[in-house]
C-alpha cells in the first residue's frame, strides 16, 4: 500500500487557499427553483479526492463535478462525529441549540431502539420545501433517532422531519453490522458478559464442589441461583451479538422495514436503484433529494466488482467504489435532462476516522496536511470537509472559494433556491452561500464559528477579513496516542472531557491562513498581536454563549440507554428477520 500522505499535491490547494481569487457569476440565482441534490459520505478524509489534491485514489466523478462547478476549500462541519455533525447540516443550527450533543462520552446515538433523536419542533430544509411544494427524499443514512415511547411511533424518522420518501438505514453502518473485527459495541458487551458468566459459573462450580464433598452446609438453593446466573448469562453474551447484527442494521422504505438484517453486498444497488427512482418519478415537478451515503464507513463493506482495485486496500476500494456511485446518481440526473436544472452538492459530514485500523494498517480517511481526524474536538482533520456545488449555466465552472464556510450554511442556501424563507422564531447559525457561489460577495458572512465536543466548546475561528488573516483558538484539545500517532488509539475515540483533554490557558493560537496544519502553535513571543486576538475571539465566544438557551438533553442516559420497546423488529423479537425487497438488476 502506497503511502497517502506522500502522494499529495497538497501544496498547490495549499496556495489556493492563499488566493483571493473570486469567482463570476454565469447567471442569476434570485428566482430560480432548481432541483437540489445533496451527496453527503460517511466518515470521508478530504484528502481522499483527487480535486483536493490526492493522485493515488480514483475519484474521477466527484472530480468532474469539482470541474464543472465551484470547490469550496475552508468547508467545515460543525462537530466531528456523526449525528450532531447531520443535525446541524438539516437545520443550520449548532447541535447544541437542539440538545444533540453529550457530556456523558456517549457522542452519537448508540441503538436504534432509543428515545433520543432529533427534536420533532426543529424545522429542517426538507420541511419548509414540502411545503413550497417540492418532492422530498431521503436515501441512505439516517442516524438521528427513530421513535419516542413505541416501537412504531416514529417522532424522529425523516417523515417526521419533512422527507415525503425515505429508504435507508435509520441508524449507521457498524463494525458490527457483520461481526467485524472491529467492533463499536458487541466486543465491550460480550466481553463484560463473558466475564460475569466466568465468575457465576466459578461460583456455582466451587459451591456444588463444596456440597458434593461436604466441606459446606445448608441448602442448595445458591447453587441453583449461581448455576441460572451462569446460564442467563451465557445465553444473553451469545444473543447480544445476535441481537447487535440484527436489531441496528436494517433498512426501511418509509415506515415499512424491509430487510432485516441488510445483505449489503446488494445494498449499494439498491440504494442506487432508488435513487434513480426518485429522480425519475419526480422529473416534472421539483425536487430535493438527499442521497446520505453509506460509504465509506467501516466495515467498508465493498462489492466484488471494486474489490483489490485500489492502491490503498479496503479503504481505497471503497472510495473507488463510492466515486463510482456518485457517478451514476448524477447519471440518472442527466438522462432525465435534469442536469442544468438540478443544484447538486457533496460533501462529507466530517473527517476521516483516523482510530479505524488492524494489524494491517490504517482503514479509515486521510485528512491530508490538516491535523487530527473523526471524535477529535476542534482540530481541523476532524471537522474539514470536501465542498462542491455544480449548477451549470448558472454557477461558474472549475472555480474555487477560500472562505470560511460551513455544513450549516447548507440550510439557509437550499431554503434561498427553493423560496422559502428562513424560520424567524429561532437562532439560525448558517448562512447563504448564494452571495459566495454568485461571486456578489467577496467574502464569507461567518466572521466567527465555534467547534464543540459534545457540549463541550474546544476551538473557535475568526476571519480576519481586513487583513486576510483566519485565527484559530483552541481552548483544551484531546491527549492524542503517547507515541505521537495523532489520534487516541485504545480509546475508540478522543473524549471530550475528563482526563483525556488537555485544558489550555492560556489557549493554543494558530494562524490557518500561513498554517492550515496547526503544526506550530503561536506565542507572545512569535506573534505580537497574540493577546489582541485571544481577547478578541475570548468576547466572541461570550457572546455566542448568551444567545444559548436551555433545551431538553437527547443524549441524556435516559435517551440513550436501549429501550427494547422501542427496537423496530419485523418477525419475532429477538431473532427479528425479513427480506421484503427484490433483488436489484446488476448495474
Amino acid at each position: 500500500m502506497l503511502p497517502r500522505e506522500h502522494s499529495w499535491s497538497w501544496l498547490t490547494v495549499t496556495v489556493g487557499m492563499l488566493l483571493g481569487v473570486r469567482p463570476s457569476a454565469c447567471g442569476d440565482l434570485s428566482g430560480a427553483r432548481p432541483n437540489i441534490l445533496l451527496l453527503m459520505a460517511d466518515d470521508f478524509g478530504i484528502g481522499d479526492i483527487g480535486c483536493y489534491g490526492n493522485n493515488s485514489i480514483r475519484t474521477p466523478n466527484i472530480d468532474r463535478l469539482a470541474e464543472d462547478g465551484v470547490m469550496l476549500t475552508q468547508h467545515v462541519a460543525a462537530a466531528s462525529v456523526c449525528t450532531p455533525s447531520r443535525a446541524a447540516f438539516l437545520t443550520g443550527r449548532y447541535p447544541l441549540r437542539s440538545g444533540m450533543v453529550s457530556s456523558n462520552g456517549y457522542r452519537v446515538l448508540q441503538w436504534t431502539g432509543v428515545s433520543g433523536g432529533l427534536p420533532t419542533n426543529e424545522t429542517t430544509f426538507a420541511k419548509i420545501l414540502k411545503d413550497k411544494g417540492y418532492a422530498t427524499g431521503l436515501i441512505g443514512k439516517w442516524h438521528l433517532g427513530l421513535n419516542c415511547e413505541s416501537s412504531n411511533d416514529h417522532c424522529h424518522h425523516p417523515l417526521n422531519h419533512g422527507f415525503d420518501h425515505f429508504y435507508g438505514m435509520p441508524f449507521s453502518m457498524m463494525g458490527d453490522c457483520i461481526h467485524w473485527e472491529l467492533s463499536e459495541k458487541r466486543a465491550g458487551m460480550e466481553h463484560k458478559l463473558n466475564v460475569c458468566f466466568q465468575i457465576m459459573a466459578f461460583t456455582a462450580l466451587t459451591l456444588t464442589t463444596g456440597k458434593l464433598t461436604h466441606l459446606t452446609s445448608g441448602s442448595w438453593t445458591p447453587v441453583i441461583w449461581s448455576t441460572i446466573a451462569a446460564i442467563l448469562l451465557f445465553m444473553t453474551s451469545y444473543f447480544m451479538g445476535v441481537l447487535i447484527v440484527h436489531a441496528d442494521c436494517f433498512l426501511m422504505r418509509n415506515h415499512t422495514i424491509t430487510e432485516q438484517p441488510m445483505h449489503f453486498q446488494r445494498t449499494t444497488s439498491l440504494i442506487l436503484k432508488e435513487a434513480s427512482s426518485f429522480v425519475q418519478r419526480n422529473k416534472h415537478r421539483p425536487f430535493l433529494l438527499f442521497v446520505s451515503l453509506l460509504h465509506v464507513h467501516i466495515p467498508l463493506v465493498t462489492t466484488k466488482q471494486f474489490l483489490g482495485k485500489s492502491q490503498h486496500g479496503l479503504y481505497g476500494d471503497n472510495v473507488e467504489e463510492m466515486d463510482w456511485l456518485v457517478g451514476e446518481i448524477l447519471k440518472a440526473v442527466d438522462v432525465n435532462g435534469l442536469k442544468n436544472m438540478t443544484f447538486t452538492y457533496f460533501t462529507s459530514d466530517h473527517g476521516g476516522h483516523l482510530e479505524a485500523r488492524d494489524e494491517r494498517g490504517q482503514l479509515g480517511g486521510w485528512n491530508g496536511i490538516f491535523r487530527g481526524g473523526k471524535g477529535m474536538g476542534g482540530w481541523e482533520g476532524g471537522i474539514r470537509v470536501p465542498g462542491i456545488f455544480r449548477w451549470p449555466g448558472v454557477l461558474p465552472a472549475g472555480q474555487m472559494i477560500h472562505e470560511p464556510t460551513s455544513l450549516m450554511d447548507v440550510f439557509p442556501t437550499v431554503v434561498q433556491l427553493g423560496g422559502g424563507n428562513v424560520p424567524q422564531d429561532r437562532v439560525i447559525d448558517g448562512r447563504s452561500l448564494v452571495p459566495l457561489l454568485q461571486g456578489a460577495a467577496e467574502h464569507s458572512a461567518h466572521e466567527f464559528l465555534f467547534h464543540y465536543c459534545g457540549k463541550y466548546l474546544h476551538a473557535a475561528r475568526w476571519h480576519e477579513q481586513d487583513r486576510g488573516r483566519l485565527w484559530k483558538v483552541h481552548y483544551m484539545t484531546p491527549q492524542f496516542h503517547p507515541k505521537g500517532a495523532g489520534a487516541c488509539y485504545g480509546r475508540g475515540l478522543c473524549p471530550c472531557s475528563g482526563d483525556g483533554v488537555t485544558q489550555h490557558s492560556p489557549p493554543l493560537l494558530f494562524d490557518l491562513s500561513r498554517d492550515p496544519s496547526e503544526a506550530e502553535p503561536l506565542s507572545p513571543g512569535s506573534e505580537p498581536r497574540y493577546h489582541a486576538v485571544i481577547a478578541l475571539v475570548g468576547e466572541a465566544v461570550d457572546q455566542h454563549r448568551k444567545t444559548l438557551s436551555p433545551v431538553p438533553p437527547q443524549f441524556s442516559l435516559s435517551n440513550i440507554i436501549w429501550k427494547p420497546w422501542l427496537q423496530p423488529c419485523c418477525g419475532t423479537f429477538p431473532l427479528c428477520a425479513c427480506g421484503q425487497d427484490e433483488v436489484p438488476s446488476e448495474t
